[in-house]
């Protein structure tokens, strides 16, 4: 969206035109809408923005936060215990790993990990946009990003099967899914509800780009991602072994309930997008950019700053 349109990138010509007002209107329409927009860029008479998106392209109706990779699932474990644990904590973990070449129970996704998609209720009121500025949290010291693919509903479904579910996605976005590390770690061995509650609810991003579903469900396993903090790269990683497909996905979360349109779902963590993994964390005042290539050609970003 920009100044209220709804604009789509030309790549033919390399400009952004508008093709309409409403993002959801358009992703609900499914191929049928992107054709009429590649119809819309050969018209002579057509209106093309002064720029590509700006801000959130929609407010969040509800946001699911889930997790997808088992990698991320055991390093970020690993990663908890190698920054928080104590000394005593990280020499047994390393020490089983090293004897058993297995990682410790304690470390591992919890039973249901491995049979449904698991999530959490994120908080879709918290969402900035891409160039926005990010608060430290008052109560943490330890601030962290995540990258993950964020998924756009864009047609109603309830007790669906994994074809509908694929089909109820409209669009994609880069998510970021700003973490208080150190709040993580105290919730997830004292919490009454675990490591997501204050550690997760203070900030997302999302990208002010959303591709659409035809894109990315073709070859969503098979995406390259990266993050950058100042200006260095800090990884690089892909989309590949998810646990489970997408269509999956929207299946758990419409088990019993509605999913609506402008409901977002998000995919966890990509492996190794986050510091948390890498054994290092963005400070006061650093720019940190995710990248992803969501559409063919120009990646979509998604750079936020934190508050000095």
């Amino acid at each position: 969206m920009r100044d209220g349109q709804l604009v789509a990138w030309d790549q033919v010509t390399g400009a952004w035109v508008v093709v309409g007002d409403d993002l959801l209107t358009f992703l609900g329409g499914g191929i049928d809408a992107v054709r009429d927009a590649e119809r819309a860029f050969g018209d002579p008479y057509r209106k093309e923005a002064g720029g590509g998106p700006m801000g959130l392209p929609l407010e969040a109706a509800s946001l699911r936060c889930f997790a997808l990779w088992e990698e991320h699932m055991i390093n970020g474990a690993r990663g908890m215990v190698e920054r928080f644990g104590s000394p005593g904590i990280r020499r047994f973990a390393r020490s089983f790993e090293r004897v058993t070449g297995r990682v410790p129970p304690p470390m591992r996704p919890r039973p249901n990990f491995y049979r449904d998609p698991q999530f959490y209720m994120g908080n879709h009121r918290a969402m900035h946009a891409d160039g926005a500025t990010v608060a430290w949290p008052s109560f943490a010291s330890v601030l962290d990003f995540e990258c993950e693919i964020g998924m756009i509903i864009a047609r109603s479904v309830t007790d669906c099967d994994t074809t509908e579910g694929r089909a109820a996605i409209g669009g994609f976005v880069i998510l970021n899914d700003w973490s208080a590390r150190d709040t993580q770690w105290d919730d997830t061995r004292r919490g009454t509800f675990g490591g997501v509650v204050k550690a997760k609810t203070f900030a997302n991003s999302m990208s002010a780009v959303v591709v659409t579903a035809d894109e990315v469900l073709p070859r969503w396993r098979e995406l390259t991602g990266q993050v950058t903090v100042n200006g260095e790269i800090w990884a690089k990683s892909q989309t590949k072994s998810p646990m489970y497909d997408l269509g999956a996905v929207v299946k758990y979360a419409a088990h019993g309930e509605h999913l609506r349109p402008g409901d977002v779902l998000s995919s966890g963590t990509i492996p190794t997008l986050c510091g948390l993994e890498l054994g290092r964390f963005p400070a006061r005042g650093d720019e940190v950019r995710l990248e992803l290539d969501l559409a063919t050609g120009e990646p979509v970003t998604l750079t936020n700053r934190i508050e000095g």
